[in-house]
């Protein structure tokens, strides 16, 4: 189903690491580490700056790749992991963009399945990678014959 999208890259998309988007998902993570949300905390901490808790990449646009046209609603979040450079700084532009890895099919109990892995990276602004994200989607076999209707 997605096999031709094996490779395909999105544009890269400009965000930010915002102080007001880093304490509205510490809090909602249930995560108040002061080096998180004190200000005063991320100037004395080896960084001198406030960090983002480690999945908050999750929040980031990482634009779209036009030979992937999956729906909005049904898939299944799989799996993520996340692989740092280096932590994100609050305050910071991050480029980030995301490339389909890999797209395989099963079958299971429920029926047929796609299994579709992608790689989110964020680059800083002189194009040093900060992080990846590897993220395995499942496209169950009802989600599969709404595209295909």
């Amino acid at each position: 189903m997605f096999e031709h999208a094996i490779g395909e890259f999105s544009n890269k998309v400009k965000n930010v690491v915002e102080r007001g988007a880093v304490r509205k998902f510490a809090d909602a993570i249930g995560d108040s580490h002061p080096i998180f949300i004190d200000e005063e905390a991320g100037k004395a901490s080896r960084y001198g700056e406030n960090i983002a808790p480690p999945t908050f990449p999750r929040v980031f646009d990482y634009g779209e790749i036009p030979a992937l046209n999956l729906p909005e609603k049904g898939l299944i979040h799989g799996e993520q992991t996340y692989h740092y450079e280096r932590p994100l700084l609050v305050g910071e532009e991050i480029a980030c963009y995301t490339q389909v890895k890999d797209y395989k099919e099963k079958t299971g109990k429920s029926g047929s399945m796609g299994i579709l892995k992608l790689e989110g990276c964020g680059e800083d602004t002189d194009g040093n990678l900060i992080f990846r994200a590897e993220q395995v989607v499942i496209i169950t076999e009802a989600v599969r014959k709404g595209m295909e209707a």
